[in-house]
């Protein structure tokens, strides 16, 4: 995958973990262009073999993401329901996307923003970490998370949230389990390395599985997922029990030792 150094995104490779920055000053807010670019590199990450995990993140401590630019909106640039590959942020409707991603919030994470890290699968923030839903105050729908958020925590609170915009902390967050972990800043991306280092040393095969069948069963009556899931169906898991990482996983426990997985 090759790495970007500079622009509103960039990017860094560690063993199979994709470190992905939103760098663009001076409050990290997302245009078309941001937009586009980030669903290229989602994209490719998507698509190489050799990388398993993905860390979001932004440059700069007082701003994660506070979503869509109006400024740049109000300037000319106006949404044209193109956002690129991937959607907003690259992330939110970015089709197979199988791997795990991670993102590490500081600071202000509002509107869009919060939206994208929404589309991630786990979420560590910082202490300083503030979250809101504005749109409301700008005559606007959050159309995702109006989506997401009442299937992630409770009906009364997604409404509460959704209707007033109101700013709420990191704690609240972790309480209505939106995060996984709240930290001090300093500590905020080793914990996501951290995390992205013990996802990347698991078992891939597994972890596509698991996207799969969330991702289809969220609407599915519960047999009705279970018969695709067992009738082999969906394509991850039907890839996962005929591969060599399944058998290696059994020969693993049985000789009591740790399994060596290889995608395949």
């Amino acid at each position: 995958m090759e790495m970007l150094t500079e622009g509103p995104i960039r990017t860094r490779v560690e063993g199979a973990v994709l470190e992905v920055t939103l760098d663009r000053p001076k409050a990290n807010a997302i245009d078309l262009v941001t937009s586009r670019i980030m669903g290229q590199v989602f994209r490719a990450f998507r698509d190489d073999a050799g990388l398993r995990v993905a860390i979001l993140r932004a440059e700069g401590d007082k701003f994660f993401c506070p979503g869509w630019d109006l400024k740049a909106a109000a300037a000319g640039d106006a949404v044209d329901g193109d956002y690129g590959v991937g959607g907003f942020g690259g992330l939110q409707e970015l089709p197979g996307l199988n791997k795990p991603v991670i993102a590490a919030v500081n600071g202000i994470c509002c509107g869009g923003g919060l939206e994208l890290a929404l589309s991630c699968d786990l979420i560590l923030a910082s202490r300083t970490a503030t979250f809101a839903l504005p749109e409301i105050r700008s005559g606007t729908v959050a159309d995702a998370a109006s989506i997401k958020l009442p299937k992630r925590i409770p009906y009364h609170v997604a409404m509460d949230l959704l209707l007033t915009g109101r700013w709420f902390d990191a704690e609240e967050a972790r309480h209505w389990g939106l995060l996984k972990e709240v930290c001090a800043p300093e500590e905020l991306l080793p914990k996501a390395w951290d995390l992205a280092r013990l996802l990347e040393s698991g078992p891939p095969l597994v972890y596509a599985a698991i996207k799969e069948v969330v991702r289809e069963a969220e609407d599915m009556r519960f047999q009705d997922a279970m018969n695709r899931i067992t009738k082999r169906q969906l394509p991850t898991v039907d890839r996962l029990y005929s591969s060599e990482d399944q058998r290696e996983g059994a020969r693993a426990f049985a000789e009591k030792r740790d399994p060596v997985w290889k995608g395949r």
